[in-house]
C-alpha cells in the first residue's frame, strides 16, 4: 500500500515531457518557426523552444531561415512540446533522427538562447553553446555587435519597412538608429547617442534597408 501511494505521489509531482507531434516539415517561415504536416493531413505551426533567430529584414534573418531549412525541410521530425505561445503555436524542441535542431541552430551561430523564455535545465548548456559560437565568430557572430531580435522587434513592431533605396555607400563610421523615430544619425550629429538610438548600422544602405531614414543635417549621401 505504501509503495502504491509513493508511486502515485511520484507520478503527480513529476512533470511529463513527451513527444507531442511527429510529421513532415512542409514549411519554414523563418529561423525559428516551421510547419509540420502530421497524420490526417493536419498542419501545425511550431515555434522552436528556447531560441530566438534574427527576424526577416534583420541582418542574418534570411541566413538563419536558410540554415534551419537545410536541417528540417522535407524531413520527418519529432516535436517535444514545452508550451503554447500567445499566437496559439506549439512551442517545442524539434529533433531529426535524434538530432536536437534547436540546439544545433544555436551552436552554429544562427540564434540566441532566448533569455526570457528558456527556463529548462538544459538552457544553461545552450547559453554555453551560444558563447562558444560567439567566440568562434560563427554565423551572425561574424558581424560587429549583432542586435538581439527581441531588441530589434522593439524598434520595428507596428512599423512597415520602407523600400530600400539604391546605392551602397559605406564608411568606417557607424550610424545609430532611433528605434522610435526611425531616423539614423551620423557620429557628428548631436543626437548620435540619444536615448532611443540603440540600433547600430555600418552603412547608409544597411540603415535604409532596415527602414530607417537619414537625418539630413548630419548624414550626407
Amino acid at each position: 500500500m505504501l509503495m502504491r501511494l509513493l508511486l502515485v505521489f511520484f507520478v503527480i509531482i513529476t512533470p511529463v515531457v513527451a513527444t507531442a507531434l511527429e510529421g513532415k516539415v512542409v514549411s519554414v517561415a523563418d529561423g525559428d518557426t516551421i510547419t509540420v504536416l502530421s497524420q490526417g493531413n493536419q498542419q501545425t505551426k511550431i515555434r522552436l523552444y528556447g531560441i530566438d533567430c534574427p527576424e526577416d529584414g534583420q541582418p542574418f534573418g534570411r541566413a538563419a531561415k536558410k540554415f534551419t531549412a537545410s536541417l528540417v525541410a522535407g524531413k520527418h521530425v519529432q516535436v517535444t512540446q514545452y508550451d503554447t505561445d500567445r499566437y496559439g503555436r506549439m512551442v517545442g524542441v524539434v529533433t531529426v533522427s535524434g538530432r536536437n535542431i534547436n540546439q544545433s541552430i544555436i551552436a552554429s551561430g544562427y540564434a540566441w538562447q532566448y533569455r526570457k523564455y528558456c527556463l529548462e535545465s538544459f538552457c544553461s548548456d545552450w547559453l554555453g553553446l551560444e558563447k562558444q559560437a560567439k567566440s568562434a565568430e560563427l554565423g551572425l557572430w561574424g558581424e560587429n555587435d549583432p542586435v538581439p531580435p527581441w531588441q530589434w522587434r522593439t524598434g520595428t513592431r507596428n512599423s512597415s519597412y520602407q523600400k530600400a533605396s539604391q546605392g551602397n555607400k559605406s564608411s568606417g563610421s557607424s550610424y545609430h538608429g532611433n528605434v522610435k523615430s526611425r531616423v539614423f544619425h551620423g557620429p557628428n550629429c548631436k543626437y548620435y547617442n540619444c536615448k532611443n538610438c540603440v540600433i547600430k548600422f555600418y552603412s547608409i544602405d544597411e540603415a535604409k534597408k532596415a527602414g530607417y531614414r537619414l537625418h539630413r543635417e548630419c548624414v550626407k549621401e
